[in-house]
């Protein structure tokens, strides 16, 4: 018989205790009866084997899961979060000059970005259901590099404009993309350190895009073309070399993938069952949408997620110009840009990991917001140079982890694979509308401190922290009664034996 997940990890509320104890006992016998229906469907590939051998085998499992899924999705977002945030470091390399931008030009380069990548996102999983991930994964990933590779070819500001709107476009759908389709693959207790292994790959390219972007800028005049052009064309290029090999790298769902034995891909749906995680692939119901559009949670997570993505941006896209407005300047402030992201990956990993062994992803989101605040109140307290540069480790610490995190705790929170679909895309595509309001709200003349930048951000961060903390977030009152099975799938993280992550 399966045991279901204990309930000092997860949150019901009921108004009388003796009603509550009552029906979380029937909660608990009808899940087991289902979960056991679908496993009984499946068959066990381990029948006989001690507890020792099937944990064994399971920990094999994860590991070849592992190895063959994060890594190379790891790589894909590296190159996308460099190919959206290495505009800032060809800020560094004269870009404006050369295309004759001026004013608030390099501000509009950044919006048209966000608007075209959030009006495109929340389309996007849908679409990956649809083509399935190999296929989706591939001609997305192609498409930005070679928009990218385009972009170092642009000679006015109309150009770059219009190479920006067609990357947002392009780029939509890998973070909500991979995100959910993390979710298809792992239990609820094991997606967090994944995806936040697979997020540090944007601080990574932080760090990475510094280094490269001072290299790559040396090639000044190489083939007519100014350093900040060869930014765009290498990074472009790399990108498009890594598209060609995602037809072989990227594989669709448990059930069907190549690089599994038959028995393995059981095992992957039959842990996944267990966890109360529902189906993968095949559940395409319209109802499912519905469902993620009437619920309260969804627009709750969507309110957290705008306060973590909006610092991000703000921050990715700024911090080289942070780092000029305190007297740095050439390949020093490139190289400057680099640890702080290298913290910020470190921060990831082990938020990532302590969520997953507490499930307290609430709570750990508020410890890390609160690190951020004390780094942007040191950035806009004062203009000594020393004190604002440990401003942006602290900063970049506080802001990386939660969004990992954040998603992570929306897909444990949302069960039914269409509706989690949905509901990432819409927490996502939200997200990142609000990066048109990261785009505009570092003003050059108020360099060093940026009251108005730093300002904003301290604000998206405290509004976050404030919804986090709120008893909603922790406490998730269910529906309660009878349904026949169809009217429970449906109804996914309504339904009355689904348990809450806080």
């Amino acid at each position: 018989m399966v045991v279901p997940p204990t309930p000092a990890h997860k949150v019901d509320v009921y108004q009388d205790s003796g009603v509550a104890e009552e029906k979380l006992g029937v909660k608990q016998t009808d899940a087991n009866q289902e979960r056991n229906e679908l496993l009984a469907s499946l068959g066990d590939p381990d029948e006989g084997l001690s507890e020792e051998e099937r944990k064994k085998l399971d920990r094999t499992l994860m590991w070849k899961v592992d190895l063959w899924l994060i890594p190379w999705l790891s790589l894909l977002y590296l190159l996308s979060f460099l190919d959206r945030t290495n505009i800032g470091n060809a800020r560094l390399a004269g870009m404006e000059a050369d295309l004759n931008m001026e004013g608030t030009d390099y501000n509009l380069s950044l919006t048209i970005f966000f608007i075209s990548y959030a009006l495109a996102e929340p389309l996007t999983n849908t679409l990956l259901k649809r083509l399935t991930p190999r296929i989706f994964f591939t001609g997305i990933i192609f498409a930005w590099g070679l928009i990218m590779t385009l972009m170092g070819l642009v000679t006015n500001f109309s150009g770059l404009l219009a190479a920006r709107w067609f990357l947002g476009i392009a780029e939509a759908g890998l973070f909500p993309g991979v995100n959910y389709y993390l979710s298809c693959w792992y239990k609820a207790g094991e997606i967090g350190v994944r995806s936040a292994l697979f997020f540090s790959a944007a601080a990574l390219a932080g760090s990475f895009g510094g280094l490269l972007a001072a290299a790559i800028a040396l090639m000044d005049g190489i083939g007519g073309k100014p350093g900040w052009a060869w930014i765009f064309i290498i990074e472009g290029i790399a990108t498009v070399f890594v598209g060609l090999f995602c037809w072989w790298m990227v594989f669709d769902w448990p059930e069907t993938a190549r690089f599994l034995t038959p028995d393995e891909r059981i095992r992957v749906q039959r842990r996944l069952i267990e966890d109360r995680q529902g189906r993968t692939a095949e559940d395409f119901d319209k109802r499912h949408i519905w469902e993620a559009l009437k619920d309260w949670k969804t627009y709750l997570y969507m309110v957290i997620y705008m306060g973590c993505l909006t610092p991000l941006y703000a921050f990715s896209l700024f911090l080289p110009t942070i780092i000029r407005g305190m007297g740095y300047a050439g390949t020093r402030a490139q190289l400057l840009t680099v640890p702080p992201y290298a913290c910020a990956a470190v921060a990831t990993v082990a938020v990532g990991f302590l969520a997953d062994r507490t499930r307290w992803r609430g709570y750990c989101n508020i410890a890390t917001v609160s690190i951020g605040i004390i780094g942007f109140l040191m950035l806009i307290a004062t203009p000594n140079v020393d004190v604002q540069y440990a401003g942006t480790f602290l900063g970049a610490v506080g802001i990386y982890p939660t969004i990992s995190n954040t998603i992570s705790w929306v897909a444990n929170n949302t069960e039914g694979s269409l509706k989690r679909a949905v509901v990432i895309g819409m927490v996502v595509g939200w997200g990142n509308l609000n990066g048109v309001v990261s785009s505009n709200i570092y003003i050059t003349n108020q360099r060093p401190r940026y009251w108005t930048g730093h300002g904003v951000v301290l604000a998206y961060q405290a509004s976050s922290s404030s919804v986090e903390a709120s008893p909603c977030t922790c406490c998730c009152a269910l529906r309660t009664g009878d349904e026949a099975v169809e009217e429970k799938w449906i109804k996914g993280d309504k339904r009355p034996d689904f348990f809450y992550t806080l």
